[in-house]
């Protein structure tokens, strides 16, 4: 009796290793194969069977994908009565595909739009547009200095003025030899001194020399001219020879860009001494006239850009806003109370009344005892100094201007050298001390 209740035993427990690999049980470790020749010998011994193992499910009881689910669609017919549907009604099809269309049109117009009231929900995403600037970007000032001084300069300018910053000749000789026909561009004569040109990509030649495409910079220069020159170019005693030794170096300091034709702004007679600037901007002398109407351009040291701006047209067309110069005069001879009244009473040049804006004595130097005036005037006619000293019965030994606008003549700058400006050099010609 205990042997077979120890053989029912054995067997109830390696029933659940009958199934699967004599060689496996579920732990992982080898099973003896006297223990399982035991274990079967005694199920056979004691006439032990056991159940067969379940079935396994089929797809269509696990729910497969052959399986059609079931979803409950509840909808009222004509008649107002429910009934239980297995996929949406039609209606309900056309009010989704509809909102879905409307979303859909609502995003490309960058508007948020919901699907229509009597329409289920849908979730339907819309991108929103982001919102353009509503003011333009501003820019810096070194940016727009860098934009006038490098990309505006390259924009189309009439042929002219191209050919006189490129230093052929005097804006008014370059417009002669365009109506002569002496100059082309692309390979045709022009005959237009209006005519626009980018010289960064036209091919221009003058006299069959082809102009380079690189312009030399604008230069201002100031000048203290000595007495016996002239301001005319071209001559031996010129003030343009006083900068031969800079133009010398010209080709180390500028490689591949030609020489910049240089000229003074307005004139000092031959026997007047001091401060004059030179430059090659060829705008100098043309707005100068066109804004101050003078013929005695010898006041204007202005930069273009300056010249351009509305304040400063409105500001040196104005009388009252005149730019002002300093000349000191040396009298030969005695100075009285009368004189310098005389000299302040103004006198009339070319039909044009005059008057000084200023008249004092100045001390008197050691190496001479002859008496110095300074004189301010804001007119610039030719030699109106010296008409002013004149009519008042006195007789100049020696003049010299000193000062244009706010810009001083350097006190080291020594006689016949040149220096070049600054941009704030630059801006002081344009303003009254």
């Amino acid at each position: 009796m205990a042997l077979a209740t120890a053989a029912a035993a054995a067997a109830i427990t390696i029933h659940p290793f009958l199934s699967r690999p004599a060689s496996v049980l579920r732990c992982g470790r080898r099973v003896p194969p006297l223990l399982l020749l035991r274990a079967t010998s005694s199920a056979s011994d004691f006439n032990i069977t056991f159940a067969e193992p379940a079935p396994a499910p089929s797809k269509a009881s696990r729910g497969g994908p052959s399986a059609q689910p079931l979803v409950p669609w509840i909808a009222r017919g004509a008649d107002g009565k429910p009934s239980l549907h297995t996929s949406p009604p039609p209606d309900v099809l056309q009010a989704v595909a509809a909102a879905e269309a409307e979303a859909k049109r609502a995003a490309k117009r960058g508007q948020r739009q919901g699907p229509a009231a009597d329409a289920p929900v849908a979730s339907v995403r819309v991108k929103e547009k982001k919102a353009a600037p509503t003011a333009p970007p501003k820019f810096s000032k070194a940016a727009r200095r860098f934009y006038n001084e490098n990309i505006k300069e390259h924009e189309p300018q009439r042929l002219a003025k191209v050919l006189a910053a490129a230093g052929v000749a005097s804006r008014r000789t370059c417009e002669e030899l365009i109506f002569q026909g002496k100059v082309t561009v692309n390979g045709s004569v022009c005959t237009a001194p209006q005519t626009k040109v980018d010289i960064s990509k036209d091919s221009i030649y003058v006299n069959g020399n082809r102009i380079s495409k690189k312009l030399p910079p604008k230069l201002y220069f100031a000048v203290n001219k000595p007495k016996g020159y002239i301001c005319s170019s071209g001559e031996e005693k010129s003030v343009i020879s006083l900068l031969d030794d800079y133009l010398k170096g010209w080709n180390k300091l500028q490689p591949g860009v030609p020489k910049p034709r240089l000229f003074t702004v307005g004139r000092l007679d031959v026997a007047t001494t001091g401060l004059i600037i030179v430059t090659n901007d060829g705008n100098f002398d043309v707005l100068a006239r066109e804004y101050l109407g003078i013929s005695n351009l010898a006041i204007q040291g202005v930069k273009l850009i300056a010249l351009l701006s509305g304040e400063f047209a409105q500001k040196v067309s104005h009388p009252s806003s005149n730019i002002t110069k300093e000349y000191v005069v040396t009298i030969d001879g005695a100075v009285h109370k009368k004189h310098l009244v005389a000299i302040s009473g103004g006198t009339v040049i070319d039909g044009v009344k005059v008057v000084p804006d200023l008249v004092e004595p100045l001390d008197a130097q050691a190496d001479t005892k002859r008496t110095r005036l300074k004189i301010v005037v804001h007119e610039g006619r030719n030699h109106e100094v010296r008409e002013l000293v004149q009519n008042a019965g006195l007789k100049v030994y020696a003049l010299k201007r000193v000062r244009i606008g706010r810009f001083r003549l350097p006190s080291d700058l020594g006689i016949g050298k040149m220096v070049e400006l600054k941009e704030a050099d630059i801006k002081a010609l344009d303003g009254n001390s």
